[in-house]
């Protein structure tokens, strides 16, 4: 069991995926609309913040609603990462990489609540700064 949001494999590759988007998109013309919604965008960061938000809460219903948050948000780079694949921009083995790496954490989160509602509820351990 971890004893901190800061063990969960989710967030680590979460903050890593927020890392890759970041670089991705490094080389955009900050004129480009894309580069806003994906660089500037909290989709990514939101990722991780929400896998925090949930395990510091209360209650298993609510850390598997901030999960269910999560895994949406994954969903939101996903879509802006096709949608510049199609226009041809950015550097493609960065894309590949983003993209890759957001579908791991989509199914890392899903793996998590699912193993949500079949594990015995946990006892409340001390809370975290």
């Amino acid at each position: 069991m971890a004893n901190s949001y800061r063990d969960l494999i989710a967030w680590q590759r979460s903050v890593e995926l927020s890392v890759e988007v970041y670089r991705f998109t490094a080389d955009f013309p900050r004129e480009e609309n894309l580069w806003s919604h994906l660089a500037d965008s909290r989709a990514a960061v939101s990722i991780a913040s929400n896998i925090a938000e949930g395990y510091g809460r209360n209650s298993r219903s609510e850390y598997r609603n901030f999960l269910g948050i999560a895994r949406g948000s994954v969903l939101e780079p996903l879509t802006q990462l096709e949608i510049v694949k199609k226009l041809g921009l950015g550097k493609a083995e960065l894309l590949k990489k983003a993209e890759s790496h957001a579908e791991e954490v989509g199914k890392i989160i899903w793996a998590i609540r699912k193993s949500l509602d079949t594990a015995p509820q946990r006892r409340s351990a001390s809370p975290e700064p």
